[in-house]
C-alpha cells in the first residue's frame, strides 16, 4: 500500500500458499512507519481470534503484535485455558 515514498502497510491473515502480494482472508490492522511516533492500529479481537485458531505470524506481524501488547494476552488466555480445562 501506499506511494513511492509513502509507505503504509496492512497487517493481514493469509494462507501460507497465498502470494506475497496476493489474495488474503482478512485485514487486521495497519502500520503507519511516517507518522512520528508510528502508527500501529491493530483489531485486537480479530488478531486474539485468527492466533486463537493457530495462525503464525510472520516475524514483522509477530514485532507488531508484541508492541501491542496482544502476543502477552494469547499467551495468557492460552495458559488460562489450560489451567481451566
Amino acid at each position: 500500500m501506499g506511494a513511492t515514498h509513502r509507505p503504509f502497510y496492512r497487517l493481514v491473515v493469509a494462507n501460507s500458499t497465498s502470494p506475497r502480494d496476493g489474495r488474503f482472508i482478512d485485514t487486521i490492522g495497519y502500520y503507519d512507519p511516517l507518522t512520528d511516533p508510528p502508527t500501529v492500529k491493530v483489531d485486537e479481537e480479530k488478531a486474539l481470534r485468527w492466533l486463537h485458531n493457530g495462525a503464525q505470524p510472520s516475524d514483522t506481524a509477530r514485532a507488531l503484535l508484541k508492541k501491542q501488547g496482544l502476543l502477552e494476552k494469547h499467551a495468557e488466555q492460552k495458559k488460562a485455558a489450560r489451567n481451566n480445562a
